[in-house]
């Protein structure tokens, strides 16, 4: 299987559109479920390369349900990523998720909210840099915001106290502001 994986980062390579790299891991994906299901079935916790690789896939073809099943398994194992990554299992689940809600919140595009709130529980005991934990604690508040205006308040502020920078302020003014409406609101009724 790693010479299908060098194969197939190879074809990879030629590409420079990350719009149609995306497509061809989808493509590609399926030739790798077998595998993925064997290493989390067995269940050993042996460092595996493509099994890392195809967690990172699965997040870039938008299949982050099939990529937090592996994050799942190799956290708790200490499964690093592969030497070409310089970030740790839990920051690039954590991070690329944070982008990839990011993404679709800036084409106005949904994302499941249940995504980031498993990519947080499953990465909570981990060491990363703080300014990636803010930034999952900001898009988990922004997604939020529409059906629970107190969680996203609280994943906000928490987000703008890891990293002062990662541009919450008036996200929390705004929020502040709704659920001071709110509360005068059902006062006054």
């Amino acid at each position: 299987m790693l010479i299908k994986l060098a194969e197939d980062r190879r074809r990879l390579k030629t590409i420079q559109s990350m719009e149609a790299k995306a497509e061809l891991k989808r493509q590609l994906l399926p030739d790798y479920a077998p595998w993925v299901e064997g290493a989390l079935t067995a269940g050993q916790g042996a460092q595996d390369d493509v099994l890392m690789t195809v967690m990172l896939w699965r997040i870039d073809a938008g299949d982050y349900a099939g990529a937090l099943d592996i994050a799942e398994y190799a956290i708790p194992y200490a499964l690093t990523m592969p030497d070409r990554y310089q970030r740790t299992t839990a920051t690039t689940v954590a991070e690329e998720l944070a982008d990839a809600a990011k993404r679709a919140r800036d084409g106005k595009q949904p994302f499941d909210v249940a995504t980031l709130q498993r990519a947080a529980e499953l990465t909570t005991a981990e060491d990363m840099h703080d300014q990636v934990r803010a930034k999952l604690h900001k898009e988990l508040g922004l997604l939020l915001e529409p059906t629970n205006l107190d969680t996203a308040l609280s994943h906000l502020t928490r987000a703008k106290a890891l990293h002062e920078k990662v541009g919450v302020v008036k996200d929390i003014e705004r929020i502040e502001k709704a659920i001071k409406n709110s509360a005068a609101g059902q006062s006054g009724s």
